[in-house]
């Protein structure tokens, strides 16, 4: 999209009636969005077209303008819904930001979004340290697992954005989706409480495996001061990159 002269004149005012604090930023932004930069989809994605792809790029780029933290939930969530938006797919975020449900409606589908960004990252497994919280009934893992099954049936598809770890200089990011028939697998898991454990109550696992024995992805169910189930060891083999954004990572990061 070429821009007009009108439009170049209408920056260039802009840009002097901006204080020199101003200047920086936009000077940080211009050089963040020059930057090297490998964005790519799965052809077959049905969520991320080429517009989304670019949209939420350059949404990442300005993003680390100005931060070496990556992105947080709620920051995804609302890019996430621009990028969807602007590329004409019909997206909208839920009203409550506590929902106990979906978070953003695509199409008319309910989605739950997670984000993983732990130092530990590893490329090949995922972790989602807070899926949902388990509340202050009765800590029994059957129960437990009953408040997950059913959690899930406010939702119809499940995404994660993770920050992989920085390789040389670059950032990289991915967006995963989680099959929910993977996670609805847990109905049939296999449950361990860890009596060895001094925290109270104590915490329990769920092991769901594939007809061999091999792991699939346990089901922690901490039972600290938030009482949260964590999913842990998910191999990510099992479900779908539907796109990653790597790109220079900038030298004049602010915060």
């Amino acid at each position: 999209m070429s821009i007009s002269e009108k439009e170049i004149d209408e920056i260039i005012e802009s840009l002097l009636r901006m204080t020199p604090s101003q200047l920086h930023w936009v000077k940080s932004a211009i050089k963040a969005f020059g930057a090297v930069q490998e964005f790519g989809r799965a052809p077959d994605s049905d969520v991320v077209t080429d517009a989304v792809l670019a949209s939420f790029g350059d949404r990442l780029l300005s993003h680390h303008a100005g931060s070496r933290q990556a992105l947080s939930k709620d920051r995804f969530e609302f890019a996430f819904e621009e990028a969807l938006q602007a590329a004409g797919i019909q997206a909208q975020l839920v009203q409550s930001r506590t929902n106990r449900g979906h978070d953003i409606n695509i199409g008319g589908i309910p989605v739950s979004l997670k984000t993983e960004a732990a130092a530990n990252i590893k490329d090949d497994l995922i972790h989602i340290s807070k899926w949902m919280e388990l509340g202050r009934g009765e800590w029994k893992l059957s129960l437990l697992l009953n408040l997950f099954l059913e959690h899930m049936q406010s939702y119809d598809r499940i995404f994660t954005l993770r920050r992989l770890k920085d390789v040389d200089d670059k950032i990289r990011y991915e967006l995963v989706e989680i099959p929910k028939k993977l996670m609805l697998e847990a109905a049939n898991c296999e449950l361990e409480i860890r009596t060895n454990s001094k925290q109270i109550p104590q915490p329990g696992y769920g092991y769901v495996r594939d007809a061999v024995g091999n792991l699939k992805y346990e089901l922690y169910f901490d039972g600290g001061t938030e009482r949260k189930l964590q999913i842990k060891h998910l191999r990510k083999e099992l479900c779908k990159v539907h796109a990653h954004w790597i790109f220079q990572r900038p030298f004049n990061n602010l915060l």
